[in-house]
């Protein structure tokens, strides 16, 4: 089965159209402000606008409370939430909505009882672990590390490009693979050319 795509990190309404256009089966939203690729409320209503109605729009939050997400659900209709960070299971859940929850994995990380702490999780993402951003950083992991009997769909993130993603895929076969940095010309900014280029290498993985 062909993996699923999901496209983070759109900032224009212009890459949401595009990516749409693609086929791509989601894209994400940053609410996370110190991220190059974080939007506002405003941006996002727009973006969510613009988006095709088989597209799926997920929200990444990392570390807002209650009352920061709830703003957001209030005008933007997001279909799924992506937690990083350390947000308790009741937090996850309490929203109404499917979620994923992003682990990132370091040299010591145990993935099997980070996912125990979330049984509810729709799917797993599993990005790079880096001290200098939650995600986005445009590195890879250890994909040996991914856990093969996973009771959850896996979301593989982490470095992934053009270039690479079909390695992966034919690795560790995940349900769906996530790009931000991978198809960009700058920060925030994504090219046309990188995200055809990133579709058509999951395609023909």
């Amino acid at each position: 089965m062909t993996p699923k795509i999901k496209i983070c990190g759109i900032t224009r309404p212009e890459d949401a159209i595009l990516a749409s256009n693609l086929g791509v089966d989601a894209i994400g939203l940053v609410f996370y402000g110190k991220s190059p690729r974080a939007v506002t409320i405003e941006q996002a209503s727009e973006i969510a606008s613009v988006v095709a109605p088989f597209t799926s729009l997920v929200g990444l939050f990392v570390d807002e409370d209650q009352y920061e997400i709830q703003a957001v659900l209030d005008e933007v209709s997001l279909d799924v939430l992506q937690f990083h960070g350390d947000q308790p299971q009741t937090l996850c859940a309490d929203f109404g909505r499917r979620y994923f929850k992003a682990i990132r994995i370091g040299a010591d990380t145990n993935i099997d009882a980070e996912m125990a702490n979330y049984p509810d999780a729709s799917a797993f993402l599993l990005d790079s672990h880096s001290d200098k951003a939650p995600g986005g950083t445009g590195e890879t992991f250890d994909w040996e590390k991914v856990p093969a009997t996973a009771k959850k769909p896996i979301i593989l993130a982490g470095g992934l490009d053009p270039d690479n993603v079909a390695s992966a895929i034919r690795q560790i076969s995940p349900y769906a693979v996530d790009v931000s940095s991978g198809v960009e010309s700058s920060r925030g900014i994504k090219d046309a050319d990188k995200m055809t280029a990133f579709v058509r290498a999951v395609r023909g993985a």
